[in-house]
């Protein structure tokens, strides 16, 4: 009995049928190492397109059964709401024997699977040993072709261009300009003329300010003053004679 319907043509030659194909051919022995790699490699691709199609016929299978099942549950509900007991009990053993053979579906894809991964990780695998081989012939070739010597060779006229290189940039970055000698002598003339414009700003509010006039003469004496109180007077005689003096000076110094 056909499950599934007509079953689907396929181009694409199995793994028997290659491995048989390449055998008549005579492509077994590989006496070129990299043919024969590629050759294997053509096989495993070929093998893991064939499980992934029994993987697919197994899915279908599996859905197949799963709708059996369903039905056969609504058959079983059907004939106990009409007291049919024993045909209840036939659909659930029906119902069993099918859900048994969905676990086994279930592990011949989880087999399935796991083939299929551990073909393509070798598959994989063949391939990065493949250019790792390749990889390191030309290593080997470049060797050969490149002496150490040249290479110190090499990089000591780099090391002199690049310091030459150097040399040039530093000529060229040199300014031309006639008065750099006298660059300390400007600066100390700037700071010259700062201070001056400081010292203006500092005595401008001097200038602007009108100081009351320092008494000239005596000041007055104190009757029954004491030798004390005649001392302190004489000192405060003394202190405005000098501040008389020095707002001179101050006035002076403005003016000029």
């Amino acid at each position: 009995m056909n499950w599934f319907g007509k079953k689907k043509t396929s181009n694409t030659p199995s793994a028997i049928s290659a491995t048989s194909n390449n055998r008549t051919n005579g492509g077994g022995g590989g006496s070129n190492h990299s043919g024969g790699v590629g050759a294997t490699i053509t096989q495993t691709a070929n093998t893991v397109v064939n499980l992934r199609e029994n993987i697919a016929t197994q899915e279908k299978r599996e859905a197949h059964l799963e709708k059996k099942i369903e039905q056969l549950t609504a058959e079983a509900k059907a004939k106990m709401a009409k007291k049919d007991k024993k045909g209840a009990l036939f659909a659930l053993k029906r119902k069993k024997l099918y859900e048994a053979e969905i676990d086994k579906i279930a592990n011949i894809k989880m087999t399935l699977e796991t083939q299929v991964m551990n073909l393509e990780s070798a598959a994989q695998n063949a391939e990065t040993m493949k250019a790792m081989k390749s990889g390191t012939s030309q290593m080997k070739k470049i060797r050969q072709e490149t002496d150490i010597e040249q290479v110190d060779d090499l990089m000591d006229e780099i090391k002199e261009e690049m310091e030459l290189a150097d040399e040039i940039s530093n000529a060229l970055a040199q300014p031309v300009d006639p008065l750099i000698a006298d660059e300390d002598d400007l600066l100390a003339e700037l700071e010259e003329l700062e201070a001056e414009d400081v010292t203006e700003q500092l005595l401008e509010p001097m200038k602007k300010m009108e100081l009351p006039d320092v008494p000239s003469g005596e000041l007055p004496s104190i009757p029954n003053a004491t030798k004390e109180e005649e001392a302190e007077l004489k000192q405060l005689e003394a202190e405005l004679a000098g501040m008389k003096n020095y707002g001179t000076r101050a006035l002076v110094r403005i003016e000029y």
